[in-house]
């Protein structure tokens, strides 16, 4: 979904990418939600949910408090069929920042974002995993055409 109207930005591309991780996951019968959202709405995300102030270029909020990550192992389904995992709100604003700070573009930065997201949603937390997140994290945008 797109509730946002800073940036300009084809949602097919990013729709499409959303797929290619979830088959790439073991994900595809699983439910999942991805908003685009502005920095005014992702700062009272961060601010209410986080405690932390301004915006943010990605917050996920999964279905499941999960005590350990899914395990990824290729090829196989990783949840269960009709799962919902939660959602994804994105500011595209932000991204762009990002995007333009690291040297990359933004349709890029955004599957990333996305990627990112979805590893949230089943349990990963670079913040807590000490580099496990991260690792995978490297190896999927690897596979994806990330780098």
């Amino acid at each position: 979904m797109n509730r946002q109207r800073a940036v300009r930005l084809a949602r097919r591309p990013l729709e499409s990418f959303l797929r290619r991780v979830k088959s790439e996951l073991g994900l595809q019968e699983a439910g999942l939600t991805v908003c685009l959202v502005s920095d005014a709405g992702i700062a009272l995300m961060n601010e209410k949910f986080r405690k932390e102030k301004g915006p943010t270029d990605v917050l996920s909020f999964p279905t499941l408090a999960r005590r350990r990550s899914v395990r990824l192992r290729r090829g196989s389904k990783m949840v269960k069929p009709g799962e919902y995992l939660g959602d994804i709100a994105i500011s595209p604003a932000t991204a762009r920042r990002y995007a333009k700070k690291h040297g990359r573009e933004l349709s890029s930065e955004l599957r990333v974002l996305i990627l990112h997201g979805v590893l949230h949603l089943l349990g990963y937390d670079h913040e807590t995993d000490r580099g496990e997140m991260g690792r995978i994290e490297r190896k999927l945008r690897k596979r994806l055409g990330l780098a």
